[in-house]
């Protein structure tokens, strides 16, 4: 593995903010396409915090906008540890269903960053990592307590007696 300069860390992260950003809003839409509007909400607030993360990247870089992105190191997937994969949402999901998709990512985004925090790089990244898995840690401290407060689904949530029909 390539050893990142803080620049391309925190450039990286900022990527991976805005998959996430990119994702959610992505999942709105579909969930707005099928009137499921209260999850649609949700995916929406969930990009608008990711957004926020990414600003303070900005911020804290004093970058105007996101610099040449470096090669890809640490990374086992193409799409960063914080991008809900398509399949994880369901026309029929329930706002419980959105955060549990929510919380797995930033769970994943807490291992991804501790790993390049206890890595072999330079202290300037490990600090910069520490300080992002610290910021995603709360993240899921912040999902589950969410998750508290909405319903979980009852069994049989995904039935649908007239489910949507797509033509030849």
């Amino acid at each position: 593995m390539r050893v990142p300069t803080v620049e391309e860390f925190m450039s990286r992260a900022y990527a991976i903010e805005l998959e996430a950003v990119e994702r959610y809003t992505q999942f709105a839409e579909q969930m707005e396409a099928h009137n499921n509007r209260e999850v649609a909400s949700l995916f929406r607030r969930l990009a608008e915090i990711e957004s926020l993360h990414a600003k303070k990247i900005l911020e804290e870089m004093r970058w105007a906008s996101l610099p040449a992105m470096p090669p890809p190191y640490a990374a086992d997937d193409e799409e960063g540890p914080e991008t809900a994969p398509f399949e994880a949402v369901h026309y029929l999901m329930k706002p419980w269903h959105a955060l549990e998709v929510a919380l797995r990512c930033e769970e994943k985004a807490v291992e991804y960053f501790e790993g390049i925090a206890t890595g072999d790089v330079p202290e300037r990244v490990r600090e910069a990592a520490a300080e992002m898995a610290g910021d995603e840690r709360e993240h899921v401290r912040l999902i589950r307590e969410w998750m508290k407060k909405v319903p979980q689904p009852r069994p049989g949530w995904d039935e649908d007696p007239d489910p949507p029909r797509i033509g030849d």
